[in-house]
């Protein structure tokens, strides 16, 4: 509960450094203080135009054929418990939003191939989550400047169907996650138009030096290795006790989180992704997110 609650305590609209040197500092997502705030200079959580211009542009993929798979519609008991679930996890990139946030980042930046090839062996479990985190940002190498740009300019794109689905839930008062391997500073916008709590963020942080210069990311946080997000899944059961948790995503990160302790079951969204690995093993595979919301119906 501690570890979780330290970590809520920083989800907010400001991008932080770590402590190095002189007066730098860090993302407090642990139970280190932050000694500094070095805020975003845009004020990103109030910007109207940020969360007023997202559209959902982008239509469903959908299947070029389902019948290798046999979980595209749901057993008794998958349906059963997708109805009478306490909390939902949501896994951001290519679920959420139908971008890869960092892939995005990585093209504005001007290193968008090669992050790409990365993230793709990441989704596909081929190397692991840390190695191709970092990987990526040496590619990338951003400064706070550029972020800051980037966020401004891009705001995020949903899916279609996720404002629904989300909304629908908590009127059916579920508890909404979002537990992502990107980034608090991409992610925060995302909770804002969706209107799930800040503290329900489980993400990484960026980090940055009083100069603006990229400093690297917080290695405390659990989603930023391999098996984090079952951690942070864990937590979240843990600190609120709920009796069924569902993680709802596009890659072999999220499957993982279908565990003892951790979620109950997992629904692969596919319809910007379809990665037939994680698909084949999921509890549920869907295309469209209305089939979710039409089936708590």
């Amino acid at each position: 509960m501690e570890a979780l609650m330290s970590a809520h305590i920083v989800n907010v609209p400001v991008c932080h450094v770590k402590q190095c040197n002189h007066s730098l500092l860090t993302a407090a997502t642990g139970p280190r203080s932050i000694q500094k705030l070095h805020r975003s200079v845009f004020g990103m959580m109030n910007n109207s135009k940020l969360t007023n211009s997202v559209t959902a542009s982008i239509q469903p993929l959908e299947a070029s054929t389902t019948d290798r798979f046999d979980n595209t519609l749901p057993s008794k008991e998958m349906l059963n418990l997708w109805r009478n679930v306490d909390a939902v996890c949501f896994d951001v990139d290519s679920t959420v939003c139908v971008d890869e946030g960092i892939d995005e980042f990585a093209e504005f930046c001007g290193a968008g191939k090669a992050v790409a090839e990365w993230t793709s062996r990441a989704m596909n479990g081929t190397v692991t989550f840390q190695e191709a985190l970092a990987a990526r940002l040496s590619l990338i190498n951003p400064s706070l400047s550029e972020l800051q740009d980037y966020l401004e300019k891009r705001p995020p794109r949903l899916s279609p169907g996720i404002a629904e689905l989300v909304k629908k839930l908590k009127a059916r008062n579920v508890d909404v996650y979002l537990v992502s391997g990107g980034f608090r500073q991409m992610i925060n916008p995302v909770a804002s138009i969706l209107e799930i709590p800040l503290k329900n963020i489980f993400a990484n942080q960026l980090l940055f030096g009083d100069s603006g210069e990229f400093l690297g990311f917080d290695e405390n946080e659990p989603t930023s290795r391999s098996g984090g997000k079952p951690v942070a899944v864990q937590q979240i059961r843990e600190a609120f006790g709920y009796k069924t948790l569902g993680m709802i995503g596009d890659g072999a990160t999220d499957l993982e989180a279908r565990q003892p302790g951790g979620a109950d079951f997992f629904i692969c969204y596919a319809g910007v992704q379809l990665r037939d690995g994680v698909a084949a093993k999921a509890d549920w595979l869907v295309f469209n997110f209305k089939d979710l919301i039409n089936s708590l119906d």
